[in-house]
């Protein structure tokens, strides 16, 4: 076997660029393995930062339109079918749903977009309203000044507490802190900045007002986009989330859970539902990277055959001093396996490194992205490429060791 292995590793360094060209497939499908990996668990953590900071004891009732039913004359009302805005959530549903024996608070909020302008700087922002109860729920600090009260959020005070982006934007390296913001057609007073988050739901290019605020002087509704409840004890989340429906559903007069113009969900549910995307997405991928796979193994084989072709009067004089067939196949299979696991080993490298700049370029927008490729992604990527050498090397080498000696001799 030693001498089988010595033989192999001679075969692959007597031409080197054709062995790194063969490799070539392999090193590919492996390296989309192992970006798939890496970024799958980077992505991960990415959701998982972002769920913290709205809490994991967290539930959030969001409006939507009722799915569609069928009528009475057999055909089907499509409410989605036009652009309608939900307007029954409102904060009588905060109240009742703050009464709930597992919720120890809640706020309802209203998200819209204004023009904020400060001296001679306009920025297009997302303006976002909420009861001052927000801020003892979310996760975020206010670094400068001070949060909004409930006392000014019923009022409707001009106030606001300034994305970190947005502070940035509007007044560069001076504090913001006490000068007036034109809001739309209305002057704000800047309460407080909050600290820079990251993220894409981190609201550092968002202005926080009070509900009151945003919706009557703002947006001119009286209705809620969505509400956000904290939990006593997240155990109990999916019993809470049921209450919560009931609740919603008395004061909406819905019978018929099937046309709920609301959606009630927990932490742990829109971890679920993104774990099962993020697998048929890495499922997807992974299939693409089988198929380069694929073809790399179909292009070892040829050049196996190559190699035994041109090695074949080689094989002859090896056979006619006493060489088996055991010992010629055990030569050619060998240089295949090896073959591939370079290219395994190879492709490992490079994935890894595609990995990580794409970790660092992620963390420089300011997203908790992790770099790590996991062990199981190393094992797979070696394990599959010995396999397929195996696999793939077995035909050529097969046809090495059937040779007979004296036709291989005279071969030229």
């Amino acid at each position: 076997m030693f001498v089988s292995l010595k033989q192999a590793i001679r075969g692959l360094t007597a031409n080197p660029i054709r062995t790194a060209l063969t490799t070539l497939g392999i090193v590919i499908g492996i390296a989309t393995v192992i970006i798939v990996l890496s970024a799958g668990q980077g992505f991960n953590s990415f959701i998982n930062s972002q769920l913290e900071s709205l809490g994991t004891n967290t539930v959030t009732v969001e409006t939507r339109i009722p799915p569609t039913t069928r009528n009475r004359g057999g055909g089907f009302d499509r409410p989605g079918s036009q652009s309608v805005a939900i307007t029954t959530l409102k904060n009588r549903d905060v109240q009742d749903v703050m009464r709930l024996p597992n919720v120890s608070n809640v706020y309802g909020a209203v998200i819209g977009q204004k023009v904020a302008s400060y001296q001679n700087v306009s920025k297009n922002t997302m303006i976002f309203g909420a009861d001052a109860s927000r801020f003892d729920i979310d996760k975020g600090i206010v670094e400068k000044g001070r949060p909004y009260t409930d006392s000014e959020d019923k009022a409707a005070a001009q106030v606001a507490v300034l994305g970190y982006q947005v502070a940035q934007d509007l007044f560069g390296q001076d504090n913001p802190v006490g000068k007036t913001v034109r809001i739309g057609q209305y002057n704000f007073v800047v309460i407080g900045v909050y600290e820079k988050r990251g993220g894409l739901n981190g609201g550092d290019d968002q202005i926080f007002v009070p509900l009151n605020t945003a919706q009557k002087k703002l947006l001119g509704i009286d209705y809620l986009f969505y509400m956000l409840a904290e939990m006593k004890n997240k155990d109990l989340s999916d019993a809470t989330a049921e209450d919560m429906r009931q609740v919603i559903r008395t004061n909406h007069s819905i019978t018929d859970s099937a046309k709920d113009d609301f959606d009630v969900k927990t932490q742990a549910g829109n971890l679920s539902t993104f774990n099962t995307i993020l697998s048929g997405v890495t499922f997807l991928l992974i299939a693409v990277a089988a198929i380069s796979l694929l073809v790399g193994g179909v292009g070892i084989m040829n050049i196996m055959y190559v190699v035994v072709t041109e090695r074949i009067s080689e094989i002859g004089l090896k056979k006619a001093l006493g060489a088996r067939s055991g010992d010629i196949l055990a030569e050619f299979l060998i240089e295949s396996i090896l073959l591939t696991v370079f290219g395994g080993i190879m492709g490992v490298v490079f994935g890894a490194g595609i990995s990580f700049g794409i970790a660092k370029i992620a963390q420089s927008f300011g997203f908790a992205w992790q770099f790590s490729v996991p062990i199981s992604g190393i094992l797979i990527g070696v394990g599959v490429a010995g396999i397929i050498g195996l696999v793939f090397g077995v035909f050529p080498a097969r046809r090495a060791a059937k040779m007979d000696p004296m036709e291989a001799l005279r071969y030229e």
